[in-house]
C-alpha cells in the first residue's frame, strides 16, 4: 500500500535528522575537549553522510523506467525511497592552535591543539537539521489527513 511506504519515507527522514542532531551536540559538548578518553589528541569533529534509500534513485533511472511503460501499463515505484545515514565520518580539518604553555596539554612549544569544532558552523547545522524535521513533521501531517480524509468517503 502506497501510504505505508510513505510512512516509510519520512520516518527515514525523522531517524536521519535525528542522528545528526545527536551528533551535532556531540561536537558542541566536546567543543573544548583537548585529549580524548584513549589520550590520542583533542577531540575531531564528526559529520554525518545521508544517502537514498533506494539503488536506482538517481532521477534519470526513475524517468527511464516511466518512459518504458506501455501506454495504459501503470506504475509501481520499485523502491521504497527515503533516506539513510551511509556514514558518520570524522572531519578531516585541522586542530585549533592555542598559546597556553601552562596548560598540561601543551606541546613543547606551548602550543595546546583545540578541537576542530566551529560553534556557528555546528548552529547552522543544526538549524538545517530542525528545518528537515518539522518538514518531515509536515509531510507526515499531509499525510495523516489525507488519509483521513480518504477514510471519510466510505461513510
Amino acid at each position: 500500500m502506497a501510504f505505508v511506504s510513505s510512512i516509510d519515507v519520512i520516518g527515514s527522514g525523522f531517524t536521519a535528522q535525528q542522528l545528526r542532531l545527536d551528533v551535532i551536540s556531540e561536537n558542541i559538548v566536546n567543543m573544548n575537549t583537548t585529549r580524548t578518553e584513549n589520550g590520542e589528541g583533542p577531540y575531531r569533529r564528526k559529520v554525518v553522510t545521508f544517502q537514498a534509500a533506494d539503488s536506482n534513485g538517481r532521477f534519470r533511472n526513475v524517468l527511464a523506467r516511466r518512459a518504458s511503460l506501455t501506454q495504459g501499463a501503470s506504475w509501481v515505484p520499485q523502491d521504497k525511497g527515503g533516506v539513510i545515514v551511509s556514514a558518520v565520518g570524522e572531519d578531516p580539518s585541522d586542530f585549533k592552535l592555542k598559546y597556553d604553555p601552562e596548560d598540561p596539554d601543551a606541546n613543547e612549544d606551548g602550543y595546546v591543539e583545540l578541537p576542530n569544532v566551529d560553534l556557528v558552523k555546528e548552529i547552522t547545522d543544526g538549524m538545517a537539521a530542525s528545518q528537515a524535521f518539522s518538514a518531515n513533521i509536515t509531510a507526515f501531517n499531509l499525510l495523516k489527513n489525507l488519509i483521513s480524509k480518504g477514510l471519510e468517503i466510505g461513510k
